[in-house]
C-alpha cells in the first residue's frame, strides 16, 4: 500500500519530468490541502517565463493561495522533488506552510541543509520537513537532465 507522501511525490516527479521536457531544471511541486486536495501543481518555468522567481515551489504557492483565497497556507503540505533553495524556503516560511516533503537534498545550496531557513529561530514560523522521499527517482531526474546538457555542449 502506497502512503500519501509517496503518492504526492510521484506526482511531483511527473511535474519535474515535464520541466525537463521543456528545457527547465527538473523540479516539480505539489501543494496539498487536507480538505481541498491538490491546490497547487507546478514545475520550474524560469526560462519560459523569463523570471528568476518562477521556481516550482513559488508557482505552487501562488496557485494554492488563489485556490484557498488566503496567503496563509497553514494547513497545507508541499511536496517537492528537490530541497527548496533559500528563496523558496523563505516563501514557504512566510506563507506559513507547516510541512514540506522533498526528494533529494541539496547540500551545496539547500535552504534548510545550508541555511537552516525552515526552522530558523530568527523567523516567526517553523516548518517541519521530511527529506528522502523517492530520493533515487528525484536524483536521477536531475542527473539525467544535467548529463544531457553536458552531452549537448560537446
Amino acid at each position: 500500500m502506497m502512503d500519501f507522501d509517496t503518492l504526492y511525490m510521484r506526482m511531483a516527479v511527473r511535474e519535474a519530468q515535464a520541466a525537463a521536457e521543456e528545457g527547465e531544471v527538473p523540479v516539480g511541486a505539489i501543494m496539498v490541502h487536507p480538505e481541498h486536495g491538490i491546490v497547487g501543481k507546478a514545475h520550474n518555468q524560469v526560462e519560459k517565463l523569463k523570471d528568476a522567481t518562477a521556481h516550482a515551489e513559488v508557482l505552487a504557492i501562488t496557485q494554492a493561495c488563489e485556490a484557498i483565497g488566503d496567503w496563509r497556507l497553514d494547513q497545507c503540505t508541499l511536496y517537492v522533488t528537490k530541497e527548496p533553495c533559500p528563496m523558496c524556503a523563505g516563501a514557504i516560511t512566510f506563507s506559513r506552510i507547516p510541512r514540506v516533503v522533498w526528494g533529494v537534498s541539496d547540500p551545496a545550496r539547500g535552504g534548510q541543509s545550508v541555511f537552516g531557513i525552515l526552522n530558523s529561530p530568527s523567523l516567526v514560523h517553523r516548518v517541519d520537513h521530511l527529506a528522502g522521499v523517492m530520493e533515487e527517482e528525484c536524483r536521477e531526474t536531475l542527473v539525467a537532465f544535467f548529463r544531457g546538457l553536458r552531452k549537448d555542449r560537446t
